[in-house]
């Protein structure tokens, strides 16, 4: 599936073209997945799980609180830049795919919230003036970041071009609180 979508986008992305890319039957595909959507999902949770312990394993909960938001959104741009056609799918494709795709999309965005909150609640930071990071915040944090990705793809850049943008307004955001 991540290759076809590399290759070709999400939605061009055929059963056929996902089977050849994994060289297998359609037969062994429908033993796995029920549907080209059913294997999307599978492929963006996996995605997203991954993202989500890249992230964590890279903050240093010692460094700097300022040190400690760049080390994390370095590392989401890492993982966002690795494919970055998938990313754009993950961010624009996944909302339309109905019922299935909506519950798993908010239970991604709880896994991203929840890191954002567990990572922004240590002594360090919070001896700072940082945390506990609400809800709201992280939601808002989350989907500035997941725009910026997505705009700078669709507008032919690299998400890493964005880099120092994405952790200045994330240290604004994070910042504490006087």
């Amino acid at each position: 599936m991540g290759a076809s979508i590399v290759e070709v986008g999400y939605r061009a992305t055929t059963v056929a073209d996902i089977v050849r890319h994994a060289r297998t039957s359609r037969r062994t595909f429908y033993k796995h997945f029920e549907s080209k959507d059913a294997c999307f999902i599978a492929l963006l949770t996996d995605a997203n799980a991954h993202t989500v312990r890249q992230v964590t394993a890279a903050v240093d909960p010692a460094a700097p609180w300022e040190k400690q938001v760049r080390q994390a959104v370095e590392a989401w741009i890492a993982c966002a830049e690795s494919e970055p056609p998938i990313t754009l799918s993950w961010i624009r494709d996944m909302p339309s795919l109905g019922a299935a795709a909506r519950k798993l999309q908010r239970e991604m965005m709880e896994a991203f919230i929840v890191m954002v909150q567990t990572l922004c609640n240590t002594p360090e930071l919070r001896a700072v003036g940082i945390g506990p990071v609400s809800r709201q915040l992280a939601i808002m944090l989350l989907g500035g970041l997941r725009e910026l990705a997505a705009t700078t793809v669709e507008d032919g850049g690299r998400i890493g071009d964005v880099t120092e943008d994405a952790v200045r307004a994330s240290i604004a955001l994070l910042g504490p609180r006087s």
